[in-house]
């Protein structure tokens, strides 16, 4: 959705009235920027604003967070008053998850997250067995994630569930890069924390279309739980 189509009373072009900013994270390991933008989900009557951080080789944990904040506070102040999420996809969905579940500068000011094939634990057994020879996070965090070590423990995402703030979590069953388990893993410590929880997991791999009808319904069926429904 570019500028001109949007309209100064908050709707945008056919009278869909935008329900709420959401800051999209983008992934690609870190390290790059995917080819994903978020700007499907405009569809669902988003006003989607990206975000870029600092890559790996740039700085370390927690620089991408303190950017991606950042953004975060731009965004809101640009949003009229329409509630804030986050999204993002791959590496970008774990930045996503982090903001949501740490707040921006509350704990409760995010409304809710959109996380799409994240990697949120480094520990995982499967994640070090299909990542052993290429892992994303030693880069992320300067050092081979362990057990006990305080960036790793900072880095999990499950360490920051409490603050109930409602979450969708999609994946692909076939994902050769980040295992599905650690989207259904996160799903089961966020509802012992109190989350809402949307988990969608479906045929695919790594990057699925957004806009793919399944995810697109998922994704649909999410929103409608959390923002008010768009008026036509």
């Amino acid at each position: 959705m570019t500028d001109t189509e949007r309209r100064h009373d908050g709707t945008r072009d056919g009278g869909m009235t935008e329900r709420a900013t959401l800051l999209w994270v983008h992934g690609g390991g870190w390290r790059a920027r995917s080819t994903e933008d978020g700007s499907t989900l405009a569809r669902h009557g988003l006003r989607v604003v990206p975000a870029s951080y600092r890559f790996v080789a740039e700085a370390r944990w927690p620089a991408q967070l303190d950017d991606v904040r950042a953004a975060a506070r731009a965004a809101r102040d640009a949003a009229n008053g329409r509630l804030l999420l986050v999204g993002g996809d791959s590496a970008g969905a774990m930045l996503a998850l982090h903001l949501a579940l740490r707040g921006v500068d509350r704990p409760d000011d995010v409304a809710g997250a959109l996380a799409y094939w994240a990697p949120v634990d480094p520990l995982a057994a499967d994640w070090r067995r299909l990542r052993r020879d290429d892992d994303p996070w030693a880069g992320l965090l300067g050092h081979r994630p362990a057990a006990g070590d305080p960036a790793t423990v900072d880095a999990t995402v499950a360490t920051h569930v409490g603050n109930r703030v409602p979450v969708l979590l999609v994946h692909g069953t076939a994902d050769a890069s980040v295992p599905a388990t650690q989207s259904t893993d996160l799903a089961g410590a966020l509802l012992a924390a109190g989350h809402p929880v949307h988990a969608w997991l479906t045929h695919g791999g790594h990057s699925l279309d957004l806009d793919r009808p399944d995810v697109r319904a998922a994704t649909a069926a999410f929103l409608d739980t959390v923002l008010p429904r768009a008026r036509r």
